[in-house]
């Protein structure tokens, strides 16, 4: 089948788009992938077999989106844009990667009458809620998750299929549109075999960090990330275990605030800020770690969503250390990999840590635990079965 993926984003990167392009081709399916680009990049490109067509955009295309279903300009621009990919490619089928050119991609539709997979990466109207932009003038008044959210379910009816990323995402639309229950399909977001079997080991991290207790957080930094309560953690941390270090690969417009924490309590050698980092480094960081978190906050997108730091962590058998966001935390009990704490509540945190820190059998136990199941039960070569399977069973 030829199929055409809508990316309204430059690609590369994106470690979820690349996963399912590559193994549909790998099953025998062509993947013809339209992005955008912001720069001088080529119109046409394959990449690990993705045949990507990318249409130029600008920075005001792209303050438009957020005002996707506000004003139906940026519908309107994408529309052109879309319909010259369909014509020219010849596809088959159309894979939305989520909701914020959804609209576009149904409008064009009407004309060509494709089956259509919409691809739910987050509970983007729930998401929408923490954007800093929209809790003040004029992002407040000008973006509304409400309709953002009527317009989810008005896509959901309309698709042929709906890909959603955890359980817990899959039982939340089912509980609001039950008659749309048989259309959707789980496929996580998990790491291929690649990342924990094929990777250099960086000497000089690891020499780096070899006297420390690390505690490591990879990823987006923002605030619902929930770091600073391990910051705040650290104040108590630093007199029962001296050599603690909490190491942060990764980097958000929100550091600013976590900078000044660490300056306030006067933390300054307790944490290391190592900006974003090569993925090919990820691997170093990990291995020079003893305890590898996720401390998020609570709210209906980090309930039903897993990050997929969770998942490097666990493959290369470190312990968790997670807050009590439903998804991961029954993710982490039911696979036995780490510790739970309760959601901004710095002292669970700490207390865990001395748990662990005091405990060195307990993180080896734990982390084996986790490093099992990811190499044989959740890398991507066994999640993204039922992404072949939607495919291969399509009718068109």
């Amino acid at each position: 089948m030829k199929i055409g993926m809508i990316l309204d984003a430059p690609f590369p990167p994106d470690p979820r788009v690349e996963n399912e392009a590559v193994s549909l081709v790998e099953n025998g399916h062509e993947v013809f992938l339209f992005c955008l680009k912001y720069a001088d990049e080529k119109a046409f490109d394959t990449i690990n077999g993705i045949q990507v067509r990318r249409y130029s955009s600008n920075t005001i295309e792209y303050k438009l989106s957020a005002l996707a279903y506000t004003i139906p300009l940026y519908s309107v621009i994408m529309q052109k844009k879309i319909a010259k990919f369909i014509k020219e490619t010849n596809i088959e089928a159309l894979h939305i990667h989520d909701m914020r050119i959804a609209g576009a991609v149904y409008k064009v539709n009407v004309n060509f009458n494709l089956p259509i997979v919409l691809d739910l990466h987050d509970n983007m109207p729930e998401v929408m809620k923490l954007y800093p932009h929209l809790q003040k003038f004029p992002g407040k008044y000008l973006i509304s998750p409400k309709k953002w959210k009527q317009k989810e379910e008005e896509f959901i009816k309309k698709a042929n299929k709906v890909i959603a990323v955890s359980p817990e995402f899959i039982e939340t639309l089912a509980a609001r549109l039950p008659l749309e229950k048989d259309k959707l399909v789980l496929v996580p977001n998990t790491i291929r075999k690649t990342f924990f079997e094929d990777y250099k080991v960086n000497e000089t991290i690891i020499k780096k960090y070899k006297s420390n207790f690390v505690i490591l957080y990879l990823g987006d930094t923002h605030l619902r990330r929930g770091i600073q309560t391990a910051i705040a953690a650290l104040v108590k941390l630093k007199d029962t275990i001296p050599e603690i270090k909490l190491v942060i690969v990764g980097k958000n417009t929100t550091d600013i605030i976590l900078r000044k924490q660490v300056k306030d309590l006067q933390l300054e050698q307790f944490v290391d800020f190592e900006g974003w980092q090569n993925v090919s480094l990820f691997q170093s960081y990990i291995l020079s770690s003893e305890i590898c978190i996720s401390p998020l906050h609570r709210n209906l997108q980090h309930d039903v969503a897993y990050a997929n730091k969770i998942f490097q962590y666990m493959s290369l058998a470190k312990p968790l250390l997670v807050s009590d966001a439903i998804a991961q935390r029954k993710l982490v009990e039911k696979v036995a990999c780490g510790l739970v704490h309760k959601e901004r509540d710095f002292e669970d945190f700490s207390n865990k840590v001395v748990a662990l820190y005091k405990n060195k059998a307990l993180r080896i136990a734990l982390g084996e635990s986790g490093k099992k199941f990811v190499q044989n039960e959740f890398s991507w070569e066994q999640t993204s079965k039922e992404l072949i399977n939607l495919y291969n069973n399509m009718q068109y």
